[in-house]
């Protein structure tokens, strides 16, 4: 990677922690507590969160019938999930001791918190489990895979993709055969300190 795209990469990163941190300032107006994992809101603003809640008659009645009939299908997709999250568990296990790579955490991205908001009924409350679960499971798939190539195969495509992970940009371009090995070991080595 030459140093012009190497800048430019490092200007992005520069601006997406900007943007966060300007995300979190405008969230930060709304006032929680976060203690031993669980969130709790001052009373003041849980009542007013009550206030905003639909009742489950209400709800229920706005709910067109063709998507109570999808729910099984919808809610069913909780078995290849919970397969996943095992066979993850099983695969990073192995895997980080026996080549040494670091993964990121589980709990980084399955996170279970949606359900303290009090404009949720009981109905969007599960939904939202269900939600933080099944997209958690995915977006570590997703980072266990992409951290597992970048150790073996740390080759850009040479077609466009519609999905890079964050270890990506890292990647050697699609073609660079000029020293593969050295390049390879250099950043299998780096990525090992990540």
């Amino acid at each position: 990677m030459n140093q012009t795209i190497h800048e430019m990469i490092e200007e992005i990163e520069e601006m997406k922690q900007k943007l966060r941190d300007e995300i979190d300032k405008q969230e930060a107006t709304i006032q929680y507590d976060i203690h031993n994992g669980y969130i709790s809101f001052e009373k003041e603003v849980f009542l007013k969160q009550k206030k905003n809640m639909k009742h489950l008659k209400e709800w229920f009645s706005e709910i067109p019938f063709i998507q109570f009939l999808s729910a099984p299908i919808i809610y069913g997709m909780v078995i290849p999930a919970v397969v996943l999250d095992c066979m993850l568990f099983i695969y990073t296990y192995v895997v980080s001791r026996v080549f040494k790579i670091r993964f990121v955490k589980r709990d980084a991205y399955i996170v279970f918190d949606r359900h303290y908001l009090g404009y949720l009924n009981i109905v969007e409350k599960f939904n939202c489990l269900y939600c933080a679960y099944f997209n958690g499971v995915m977006q570590y798939c997703a980072s266990v895979a992409g951290r597992t190539e970048l150790y073996f195969c740390p080759i850009k495509h040479a077609k466009k993709i519609a999905y890079r992970h964050d270890y990506y940009q890292h990647f050697l371009s699609y073609g660079e055969a000029e020293q593969y090995p050295e390049k390879l070991k250099s950043l299998r080595e780096a990525s090992l300190k990540q």
